[in-house]
Protein backbone atom coordinates (compact mmCIF):
# COMPACT_ATOMS: atom_id res chain seq x y z
CA UNK A 1 0.00 0.00 0.00
CA UNK A 2 2.83 2.36 0.94
CA UNK A 3 4.65 1.53 -2.28
CA UNK A 4 1.50 2.25 -4.30
CA UNK A 5 1.05 5.65 -2.64
CA UNK A 6 4.73 6.41 -3.19
CA UNK A 7 4.52 5.47 -6.89
CA UNK A 8 1.41 7.56 -7.34
CA UNK A 9 3.13 10.51 -5.68
CA UNK A 10 6.14 10.15 -7.95
CA UNK A 11 3.90 10.01 -11.05
CA UNK A 12 1.99 13.09 -9.90
CA UNK A 13 5.22 14.98 -9.22
CA UNK A 14 6.61 13.92 -12.60
CA UNK A 15 3.43 15.10 -14.36
CA UNK A 16 3.58 18.43 -12.56
CA UNK A 17 7.25 18.91 -13.54
CA UNK A 18 6.41 18.04 -17.15
CA UNK A 19 3.53 20.53 -17.22
CA UNK A 20 5.74 23.22 -15.71
CA UNK A 21 8.42 22.47 -18.28
CA UNK A 22 5.94 22.72 -21.14
CA UNK A 23 4.56 25.96 -19.75
CA UNK A 24 8.05 27.42 -19.36
CA UNK A 25 8.93 26.56 -22.95
CA UNK A 26 5.78 27.95 -24.49
CA UNK A 27 6.77 31.07 -26.45
CA UNK A 28 4.89 34.28 -25.86
CA UNK A 29 4.35 37.17 -28.25
CA UNK A 30 6.87 39.18 -26.25
CA UNK A 31 9.52 36.51 -26.81
CA UNK A 32 9.13 36.75 -30.58
CA UNK A 33 9.19 40.55 -30.43
CA UNK A 34 12.43 40.31 -28.45
CA UNK A 35 13.89 38.06 -31.14
CA UNK A 36 13.01 40.77 -33.68
CA UNK A 37 14.93 43.43 -31.69
CA UNK A 38 11.80 45.49 -32.10
CA UNK A 39 13.27 48.77 -30.79
CA UNK A 40 16.19 48.56 -33.20
CA UNK A 41 13.85 47.71 -36.08
CA UNK A 42 11.61 50.67 -35.17
CA UNK A 43 14.61 52.99 -35.48
CA UNK A 44 15.56 51.43 -38.82
CA UNK A 45 12.03 51.90 -40.12
CA UNK A 46 12.11 55.54 -38.97
CA UNK A 47 15.25 56.14 -41.04
CA UNK A 48 13.63 54.37 -44.00
CA UNK A 49 10.57 56.62 -43.61
CA UNK A 50 12.80 59.69 -43.78
CA UNK A 51 14.50 58.38 -46.90
CA UNK A 52 11.07 57.85 -48.44
CA UNK A 53 9.87 61.32 -47.38
CA UNK A 54 12.94 63.06 -48.83
CA UNK A 55 12.61 61.25 -52.17
CA UNK A 56 10.90 62.97 -55.14
CA UNK A 57 7.11 62.60 -54.93
CA UNK A 58 6.07 59.85 -57.32
CA UNK A 59 2.37 60.05 -56.51
CA UNK A 60 2.23 56.80 -54.57
CA UNK A 61 -0.47 56.52 -51.94
CA UNK A 62 0.08 56.31 -48.21
CA UNK A 63 -1.16 52.71 -48.16
CA UNK A 64 1.50 51.29 -50.50
CA UNK A 65 4.15 53.45 -48.82
CA UNK A 66 3.16 51.96 -45.46
CA UNK A 67 3.33 48.46 -46.92
CA UNK A 68 6.80 49.23 -48.27
CA UNK A 69 8.00 50.33 -44.83
CA UNK A 70 6.40 47.25 -43.29
CA UNK A 71 8.30 45.07 -45.77
CA UNK A 72 11.60 46.73 -44.84
CA UNK A 73 10.77 46.28 -41.16
CA UNK A 74 9.89 42.59 -41.55
CA UNK A 75 13.11 41.77 -43.40
CA UNK A 76 15.09 43.71 -40.79
CA UNK A 77 13.33 41.73 -38.06
CA UNK A 78 14.08 38.49 -39.89
CA UNK A 79 17.78 39.40 -39.91
CA UNK A 80 17.61 40.12 -36.17
CA UNK A 81 16.14 36.67 -35.50
CA UNK A 82 18.95 35.03 -37.48
CA UNK A 83 21.42 37.05 -35.40
CA UNK A 84 19.87 35.57 -32.23
CA UNK A 85 20.17 32.05 -33.66
CA UNK A 86 23.79 32.40 -34.75
CA UNK A 87 24.91 34.16 -31.56
CA UNK A 88 23.02 31.87 -29.18
CA UNK A 89 26.14 30.35 -27.57
CA UNK A 90 27.85 33.73 -27.30
CA UNK A 91 24.72 35.31 -25.80
CA UNK A 92 24.72 32.70 -23.03
CA UNK A 93 28.16 33.91 -21.88
CA UNK A 94 27.30 37.63 -21.71
CA UNK A 95 25.43 39.43 -18.95
CA UNK A 96 23.67 41.74 -21.42
CA UNK A 97 22.26 38.89 -23.51
CA UNK A 98 21.97 35.89 -21.17
CA UNK A 99 18.18 36.31 -20.82
CA UNK A 100 17.36 36.31 -24.52
CA UNK A 101 14.57 33.86 -25.54
CA UNK A 102 16.83 31.30 -27.22
CA UNK A 103 19.24 31.28 -24.30
CA UNK A 104 16.35 30.77 -21.86
CA UNK A 105 14.98 28.11 -24.24
CA UNK A 106 11.51 29.58 -24.28
CA UNK A 107 11.86 29.59 -28.07
CA UNK A 108 13.55 26.69 -29.82
CA UNK A 109 16.02 27.04 -32.67
CA UNK A 110 13.51 25.44 -35.05
CA UNK A 111 10.74 27.85 -33.99
CA UNK A 112 13.08 30.80 -34.46
CA UNK A 113 14.17 29.62 -37.91
CA UNK A 114 10.58 29.14 -39.01
CA UNK A 115 9.58 32.53 -37.63
CA UNK A 116 12.48 34.23 -39.42
CA UNK A 117 11.62 32.50 -42.71
CA UNK A 118 7.93 33.46 -42.49
CA UNK A 119 8.42 37.17 -41.69
CA UNK A 120 11.34 37.43 -44.11
CA UNK A 121 9.31 35.93 -46.97
CA UNK A 122 6.33 38.12 -46.15
CA UNK A 123 8.55 41.22 -46.08
CA UNK A 124 10.12 40.35 -49.44
CA UNK A 125 6.72 39.74 -51.07
CA UNK A 126 5.40 43.04 -49.72
CA UNK A 127 8.36 44.91 -51.19
CA UNK A 128 7.97 43.23 -54.59
CA UNK A 129 4.29 44.15 -54.88
CA UNK A 130 4.07 47.41 -52.88
CA UNK A 131 7.44 48.87 -53.92
CA UNK A 132 9.65 47.38 -56.63
CA UNK A 133 12.13 44.60 -57.34
CA UNK A 134 15.14 46.82 -56.71
CA UNK A 135 14.01 47.63 -53.16
CA UNK A 136 13.26 43.97 -52.45
CA UNK A 137 16.70 42.89 -53.70
CA UNK A 138 18.60 45.63 -51.85
CA UNK A 139 16.75 44.86 -48.61
CA UNK A 140 17.49 41.15 -49.01
CA UNK A 141 21.18 41.94 -49.61
CA UNK A 142 21.17 44.03 -46.42
CA UNK A 143 19.69 41.05 -44.53
CA UNK A 144 22.42 38.78 -45.87
CA UNK A 145 25.07 41.39 -45.04
CA UNK A 146 23.99 41.73 -41.42
CA UNK A 147 22.74 38.26 -40.56
CA UNK A 148 25.46 36.26 -42.31
CA UNK A 149 28.50 38.29 -43.43
CA UNK A 150 28.66 40.42 -40.27
CA UNK A 151 27.27 38.04 -37.64
CA UNK A 152 28.94 34.82 -38.80
CA UNK A 153 32.23 36.12 -40.20
CA UNK A 154 33.17 39.75 -39.48
CA UNK A 155 32.04 39.83 -35.86
CA UNK A 156 34.41 37.01 -35.02
CA UNK A 157 37.23 37.90 -37.41
CA UNK A 158 38.31 41.52 -36.91
CA UNK A 159 38.09 44.41 -34.42
CA UNK A 160 36.89 46.51 -37.36
CA UNK A 161 33.80 44.28 -37.52
CA UNK A 162 31.33 47.04 -36.73
CA UNK A 163 32.94 49.51 -39.16
CA UNK A 164 32.74 47.13 -42.13
CA UNK A 165 29.47 45.48 -41.13
CA UNK A 166 27.85 48.81 -40.28
CA UNK A 167 26.98 49.38 -43.93
CA UNK A 168 24.18 46.79 -43.79
CA UNK A 169 22.53 48.57 -40.87
CA UNK A 170 22.96 51.95 -42.56
CA UNK A 171 20.93 51.02 -45.67
CA UNK A 172 17.29 51.74 -44.62
CA UNK A 173 17.24 55.42 -45.76
CA UNK A 174 18.39 54.30 -49.20
CA UNK A 175 15.79 51.53 -49.16
CA UNK A 176 13.05 54.02 -48.31
CA UNK A 177 14.16 56.32 -51.13
CA UNK A 178 14.34 53.51 -53.70
CA UNK A 179 10.94 52.14 -52.60
CA UNK A 180 9.49 55.50 -53.70
CA UNK A 181 11.48 56.15 -56.87
CA UNK A 182 12.57 52.72 -58.07
CA UNK A 183 16.05 54.02 -58.89
CA UNK A 184 19.31 54.69 -57.06
CA UNK A 185 20.43 58.28 -56.53
CA UNK A 186 23.28 60.14 -54.86
CA UNK A 187 21.21 61.96 -52.21
CA UNK A 188 20.13 58.99 -50.04
CA UNK A 189 23.74 57.84 -49.80
CA UNK A 190 24.33 60.93 -47.63
CA UNK A 191 21.80 59.52 -45.15
CA UNK A 192 23.51 56.13 -45.35
CA UNK A 193 26.83 57.85 -44.64
CA UNK A 194 25.38 59.46 -41.50
CA UNK A 195 24.34 56.11 -40.00
CA UNK A 196 27.54 54.45 -41.22
CA UNK A 197 29.61 57.08 -39.37
CA UNK A 198 27.34 56.98 -36.30
CA UNK A 199 27.59 53.19 -35.89
CA UNK A 200 31.20 52.81 -34.64
CA UNK A 201 31.01 55.29 -31.72
CA UNK A 202 27.57 53.92 -30.85
CA UNK A 203 28.74 50.29 -30.60
CA UNK A 204 32.23 51.01 -29.30
CA UNK A 205 30.73 52.90 -26.36
CA UNK A 206 28.74 49.78 -25.52
CA UNK A 207 31.80 47.59 -26.09
CA UNK A 208 33.81 49.69 -23.61
CA UNK A 209 31.04 49.30 -21.03
CA UNK A 210 30.80 45.54 -21.69
CA UNK A 211 34.47 44.85 -22.40
CA UNK A 212 34.65 41.94 -19.92
CA UNK A 213 31.64 40.28 -21.56
CA UNK A 214 33.15 40.49 -25.05
CA UNK A 215 36.50 39.21 -23.76
CA UNK A 216 34.77 36.28 -22.07
CA UNK A 217 32.88 35.44 -25.26
CA UNK A 218 36.11 35.84 -27.29
CA UNK A 219 34.63 38.48 -29.58
CA UNK A 220 37.43 40.73 -30.92
CA UNK A 221 35.77 44.07 -30.25
CA UNK A 222 38.12 47.04 -30.34
CA UNK A 223 38.39 47.53 -26.53
CA UNK A 224 39.37 43.87 -26.18
CA UNK A 225 42.04 43.84 -28.90
CA UNK A 226 43.41 47.40 -28.70
CA UNK A 227 42.50 48.53 -25.20
CA UNK A 228 39.95 50.90 -23.72
CA UNK A 229 41.99 54.08 -24.11
CA UNK A 230 42.59 53.55 -27.83
CA UNK A 231 38.89 52.86 -28.31
CA UNK A 232 38.00 56.07 -26.47
CA UNK A 233 40.19 58.00 -28.90
CA UNK A 234 38.45 56.35 -31.86
CA UNK A 235 35.03 57.18 -30.38
CA UNK A 236 36.00 60.85 -30.03
CA UNK A 237 37.43 61.06 -33.56
CA UNK A 238 34.35 59.40 -35.05
CA UNK A 239 32.09 61.78 -33.11
CA UNK A 240 33.90 64.72 -34.72
CA UNK A 241 33.57 63.11 -38.14
CA UNK A 242 29.90 62.43 -37.47
CA UNK A 243 29.27 66.12 -36.75
CA UNK A 244 30.72 67.02 -40.15
CA UNK A 245 28.79 64.33 -42.02
CA UNK A 246 25.53 65.41 -40.35
CA UNK A 247 25.90 68.83 -42.00
CA UNK A 248 25.96 67.35 -45.51
CA UNK A 249 22.15 67.23 -46.02
CA UNK A 250 22.07 71.00 -45.48
CA UNK A 251 25.07 71.62 -47.73
CA UNK A 252 23.50 69.77 -50.67
CA UNK A 253 20.09 71.42 -50.03
CA UNK A 254 18.29 68.29 -48.87
CA UNK A 255 17.32 70.13 -45.70
CA UNK A 256 17.07 73.65 -44.28
CA UNK A 257 18.01 75.62 -41.20
CA UNK A 258 15.69 73.75 -38.83
CA UNK A 259 17.58 70.53 -39.44
CA UNK A 260 20.98 72.24 -39.36
CA UNK A 261 20.27 73.90 -36.01
CA UNK A 262 19.11 70.66 -34.39
CA UNK A 263 21.98 68.70 -35.93
CA UNK A 264 24.57 71.12 -34.56
CA UNK A 265 23.05 71.09 -31.08
CA UNK A 266 22.80 67.33 -30.71
CA UNK A 267 26.25 66.77 -32.17
CA UNK A 268 27.77 69.24 -29.72
CA UNK A 269 26.29 67.10 -26.93
CA UNK A 270 27.61 63.94 -28.63
CA UNK A 271 31.14 65.37 -28.84
CA UNK A 272 30.97 66.56 -25.23
CA UNK A 273 30.01 63.08 -24.02
CA UNK A 274 32.71 61.47 -26.18
CA UNK A 275 35.32 63.90 -24.81
CA UNK A 276 34.18 63.25 -21.25
CA UNK A 277 34.52 59.52 -21.88
CA UNK A 278 38.02 60.00 -23.30
CA UNK A 279 39.14 61.99 -20.24
CA UNK A 280 37.49 59.71 -17.69
CA UNK A 281 38.93 56.76 -15.83
CA UNK A 282 38.22 53.39 -17.44
CA UNK A 283 34.65 53.12 -18.79
CA UNK A 284 32.93 55.96 -16.93
CA UNK A 285 30.41 57.60 -19.26
CA UNK A 286 30.44 54.81 -21.88
CA UNK A 287 26.92 53.59 -21.16
CA UNK A 288 25.67 57.18 -21.04
CA UNK A 289 27.13 57.85 -24.49
CA UNK A 290 25.67 54.61 -25.86
CA UNK A 291 22.18 55.55 -24.66
CA UNK A 292 22.51 59.11 -25.91
CA UNK A 293 23.66 57.93 -29.35
CA UNK A 294 20.27 56.24 -29.85
CA UNK A 295 18.48 59.46 -28.87
CA UNK A 296 20.84 61.41 -31.15
CA UNK A 297 20.03 59.37 -34.27
CA UNK A 298 16.31 59.40 -33.53
CA UNK A 299 16.19 63.18 -33.13
CA UNK A 300 18.40 63.71 -36.17
CA UNK A 301 16.09 61.81 -38.51
CA UNK A 302 12.95 63.30 -36.99
CA UNK A 303 14.50 66.71 -37.65
CA UNK A 304 15.09 65.74 -41.29
CA UNK A 305 11.46 64.65 -41.59
CA UNK A 306 10.05 67.79 -39.95
CA UNK A 307 12.28 70.02 -42.04
CA UNK A 308 10.97 68.39 -45.20
CA UNK A 309 7.32 68.24 -44.08
CA UNK A 310 6.79 71.72 -42.71
CA UNK A 311 9.36 74.05 -44.30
Amino acid sequence: MANSVSNNSLKTASANIHRASVCKNTPRTGDYLELCKIKVVALLVLTALVGLALAPDMGRGYFVQTLSLLGIGLLSASAAVINHIVDNKIDAKMVRTKNRPLVRRVVSRQQALLFSAVIGTLGFVLLVFAANWLTAQLTLFSLVGYAFIYTIFLKRATPQNIVIGGLAGAMPPLLGWVSETGVLAAEPWILVMIIFTWTPPHFWALAIHRRADYAKAKIPMLPVTHGVDFTKTCVLLYSLLLAIVCCLPFLIHMSGYLYLTIAILINVVFIYKAARLKLSDQSYGALDLFKYSIIHLTILFIALFLDKAFL
